[in-house]
């Protein structure tokens, strides 16, 4: 598994773009671009529908990169054992379920 950085690194080689005319095609400027290609910034979620877009890639596959690079950052920072993906994901299912069971009304 690549980080986000690298994927999107990737993807742009992919299409013979430079950093600056993914940047421009996302609305980033080149430098932000460089930082995120080395894991030293973060893309805002709210690019990600605009590279799916852009780079013809299911939004769901770019947004499991994504976050779960982002996660993995997260708790590799607070020296987090790898059990905490297996709670994060039980916590996923318990929200989904809660959720679920919210929409349904009976009178």
């Amino acid at each position: 598994m690549t980080s986000f950085g690298e994927f999107i690194k990737k993807e742009r080689e992919k299409k013979e773009w430079t950093q600056t005319e993914l940047g421009a095609k996302i609305g980033i400027n080149s430098s932000a671009i460089s930082k995120i290609e080395k894991s030293k910034k973060i893309l805002s979620s709210s690019k990600l529908p605009r590279l799916s877009e852009i780079f013809g890639i299911d939004l769901k596959k770019i947004s499991e990169i994504y976050f779960g690079d982002k996660f993995a950052r997260e708790a590799y920072k607070f020296n987090c054992p790898e059990t905490v993906f297996a709670v994060a994901e039980e916590t996923i299912k318990y929200l989904k379920s809660k959720n679920a069971t919210q929409g349904k009304l009976n009178f």
